[in-house]
């Protein structure tokens, strides 16, 4: 299959009407969901998320206040909170507004569309691949392996990860058929972890983490994840995988088949010191 066999607008036509603004059916521990409007907030866990309709139906200073509103609300609870901001959203003036507002723009990354079938074929030529390597890749559910998982992402990223094992063991909590965690391991060392999250009802699961150790990277251990979860949700019948690539999986996303709909980038906002 060529990328090209996959319709883009299609794609992310389906991506808008489906995965923004979704609310799970049960909530991980602790997080709480409203929508206000065409926004939805979460609170609750790592830090605050708001998601939006594709079209926010209002500008300039009615686009202001609706800002405005959710600063206000993580602000009164003393929380940072991420504003999940896409290339196709409206109106094109959010991020300028957002940029005033106060908050900073993260990395921009792509969002891709595969089709969990077709990637599904390379997961015996990926396995293959990171065995010869010397690495193995198993499904975890314990709390010693997220917290392995957790180290793994602090040394990768150089930053306190402490709390992924958290957000894990409490995605496992609410259903652990809609979260399955995958490692890469060799010498008992974690040197790699990704996980598969489904969205009961929607056409699209979603590819998080990925991460690599620096050492280990370039022996296919990202794509023989990647194959492993495809594997999963085309044995589950999920027609889609979708990932939110930084410029460095990009190139390997569309190599395997994956094609760009849009981009994503975070706008995160920051209680003043105090």
């Amino acid at each position: 299959m060529t990328p090209t066999s996959l319709d883009q607008a299609k794609l992310l036509a389906a991506y808008d009407a489906q995965l923004r603004r979704w609310i799970p059916e049960v909530p991980q521990p602790g997080h709480r969901y409203e929508t206000v409007g065409p926004v939805l907030r979460v609170f609750g866990g790592h830090r605050g998320f708001v998601d939006t309709a594709q079209n926010l139906g209002a500008t300039g200073a009615a686009l202001d206040a609706i800002i405005a509103e959710q600063v206000a609300f993580f602000a009164a609870r003393g929380e940072s909170f991420e504003w999940k901001t896409r290339g196709n959203d409206e109106p094109a003036e959010l991020p300028d507004r957002l940029i005033a507002a106060g908050f900073v723009p993260e990395e921009r990354e792509t969002v891709v569309v595969g089709e969990a079938a077709q990637l599904a074929n390379a997961a015996q030529l990926a396995t293959d691949t990171t065995t010869s390597a010397g690495v193995t890749i198993r499904q975890v559910t314990e709390r010693a392996d997220l917290e392995r998982i957790a180290a793994m992402e602090t040394s990768v990223w150089g930053e306190d990860w402490s709390w992924l094992a958290d957000d894990l063991e409490g995605r496992l909590k609410v259903d652990e058929e809609e979260t399955v965690i995958l490692v890469a391991e060799a010498a008992g060392i974690v040197v790699s972890a990704a996980w598969l999250v489904t969205k009961p009802g929607r056409d699209f699961a979603g590819l998080w983490g990925g991460s690599t150790l620096a050492e280990w990277r370039g022996r296919g251990i990202y794509r023989a994840l990647v194959a492993g979860r495809a594997q999963i949700a085309a044995e589950r019948g999920i027609p889609y995988l979708q990932v939110d690539a930084s410029d460095d999986s990009r190139p390997i996303l569309e190599r395997l088949g994956f094609v760009a709909i849009t981009t994503t980038t975070p706008y995160v906002w920051t209680p003043p010191a105090s």
